[in-house]
């Protein structure tokens, strides 16, 4: 037995089941499944440049025989939502999962969705599991699962399933022989005339998984005090058990399609039935929908993460005072020491400048002091919004605006965005802040890199060359940290009528590995104005008498000292 994380699990469990290929994108709390699983042996694991790639090169290696997966986070799935919907009619050869992590709570998202809800509207397999333990044997399972009934089948798992660990058994490696490829255009190409006979297909296999999985042992029942039953699933089934031990418990491992009678069953059996589940009334819907008499969202809400308190609470008893809320000093999140988009948005704020923003670390820019963001909406959307702006309010309008998106972002969904800027006869400009990384999710490489998830030197991305052949005649790079000359780039390329794009270019602070020295503040010369707090590093702070640089956090940078009219902050050292 070995304590593994549910992401580590989850790894471990597609290994077992013998992958052949896995393709991603980075995206809390999914990020770590293809980083585990890039270092096993006999896998091939890539980054892809978005969710919508990563799904089609899974199908692609399913379709052709070999087992496959994808992975991604809750939001990604809508951007690989066309390919899934698809692959429904279609079915596969080799098994394919797409496991994809949800984030009720929203730690590090930007909205709450519910996974379940895709699984029900495309007519996929989902099934979700509560621990690592569950992780590892479910995404076995969703293989076979897959395969028996020639469906891609999704692994829904939840932030603290992800995160959290449990003991896991360790099995060998299942030796899957690749399965014979067998051109078949009524079923794989999906023209209306094949479609059609398709969707029959489909709806009558998710009847027949509803049917035999009535008696699997993804489905387990707890029966104990039979006043109340609660048909649970994935994380909340550990809150119910820890909340009321006493309670009857139906334990759902296949959440879609339902195991109708297997929950008829069970709400024959016990006096109230009640349905905790996170997020979305998915189970409960169709419960009710069955003439089922239950409880549910009238009791529970459907925001945010459940907990044990919370159970209690709903059910009448009093929550453990380890359960309180600790109060805590409140820490907003901010852009690191010597980040080099501090100096973009500094730059745009000095110049009174608004930005459409996008799904980044460079989004931590939207808070205090710095307030460079106007707009965050998903990914690549920033380019796009600007452009409707400038189309529906003139060029006067958008002359104090820009763009900004990261470069792992531009090349997930900014491409597009600019290609249509450029071919609308836009007038905007884009800035892509390029620190050489995805850093929001923990420095994952990306096709502009040099380097795959496997660590193999790969072809570098030129961005600005790839700017230039979409059609944009003004492409400069800059360094941000040069941040006079960064104004007198954004005055002039406000002034252009077109479509023109800054490449801020200097790598993510968290991945130069020689620090520059660090700076301090000469306390005689310093007038305690504060202009050097308005950068927002996390270094300077204000103490009763005096302005202080933490040297331990300080990376150099240097910005603070051209913050400074009085050259109170000077260079260790010099």
């Amino acid at each position: 037995m070995v304590l593994m994380s549910g992401n580590e699990a989850v790894a471990q469990g597609a290994y077992e089941a013998g992958v052949n290929v896995s393709s991603a994108y980075p995206g809390t709390p999914s990020t770590d499944i293809s980083e585990v699983l890039a270092k096993y042996d006999g896998v091939y694991a890539e980054w892809a440049p978005n969710e919508k790639v990563a799904l089609e090169v899974a199908i692609g290696a399913a379709m052709s025989g070999a087992r496959s997966m994808a992975v991604m986070k809750h939001v990604g799935l809508n951007v690989a939502a066309d390919p899934l919907f698809t692959v429904s009619y279609t079915g596969v050869n080799g098994g394919l999962v797409v496991v994809v992590a949800d984030d009720p709570g929203m730690h590090s998202s930007q909205n709450e969705q519910d996974t379940r809800m895709y699984a029900r509207a495309s007519h996929i397999p989902l099934l979700e599991p509560a621990d690592s333990a569950d992780a590892k044997e479910y995404m076995k399972a969703a293989f076979t699962m897959s395969e028996k009934y020639d469906t891609p089948v999704i692994l829904r798992m939840t932030m603290r399933v992800s995160h959290s660990q449990s003991l896991v058994e360790l099995c060998e490696r299942e030796n899957v022989p690749v399965k014979e490829y067998v051109k078949d255009i009524q079923k794989n190409v999906m023209m209306p005339g094949m479609a059609r006979k398709r969707h029959v297909i489909v709806e009558d296999r998710m009847n027949r998984i509803a049917e035999d999985y009535s008696n699997s042992p993804l489905n387990t029942v707890e029966y104990n005090d039979k006043s109340i039953g609660i048909i649970t699933s994935g994380c909340c089934y550990n809150y119910v058990k820890e909340a009321l031990p006493e309670a009857s418990v139906l334990k759902l491992g296949v959440i879609n399609p339902l195991p109708r009678k297997l929950i008829e069953e069970f709400a024959a059996n016990v006096k109230e039935l009640y349905i905790v589940e996170e997020l979305e009334t998915v189970i409960e819907e169709q419960v009710k929908y069955w003439g089922i008499q239950c409880k549910g969202k009238e009791l529970f809400t459907r925001q945010g993460e459940y907990s044990v308190a919370m159970i209690k609470k709903a059910f009448g008893k009093e929550a453990d005072s380890s359960f309180d809320k600790v109060n805590v000093p409140m820490r907003p999140p901010v852009l690191c020491p010597g980040c080099p988009h501090r100096a973009v948005y500094s730059v745009l704020k000095k110049m009174k400048f608004h930005a459409t923003g996008d799904i980044g670390c460079y989004t931590l820019g939207a808070v205090a002091p710095l307030e460079g963001i106007d707009t965050t909406v998903c990914m690549g959307a920033s380019i796009g919004m600007l452009h409707g702006m400038e189309k529906s309010k003139g060029r006067d309008f958008v002359r104090n605006w820009v763009a900004v998106i990261g470069d792992s972002t531009f090349i997930h969904s900014g491409i597009t965005g600019l290609v249509n800027a450029v071919y609308n006869k836009s007038a905007i400009t884009v800035m892509i802040l390029d620190n050489r990384t995805t850093g929001m999710t923990g420095h994952q490489q990306h096709p502009a890199t040099g380097s795959t998830l496997q660590g193999e030197p790969a072809p570098a991305l030129n961005i600005e060359e790839l700017c230039k052949n979409l059609g944009v005649e003004h492409v400069t790079v800059i360094d941000p940290f040069d941040m006079k000359g960064l104004e007198e780039l954004i005055k002039k390329e406000a002034e252009y009528d077109g479509v023109s794009v800054i490449i801020s270019r200097r790598p993510c602070a968290l991945l130069v590995k020689t620090k520059e020295p660090p700076v301090f503040i000469d306390t005689e010369k310093c007038t305690k104005c504060t202009l050097c707090m308005r950068i927002g590093c996390p270094a300077i702070r204000k103490l009763t008498d005096r302005m202080e640089i933490d040297t331990s956090l300080c990376n150099g940078c240097t910005l603070c000292m051209q913050q400074c009219r009085f050259g109170a902050i000077k260079i260790a050292g010099k």
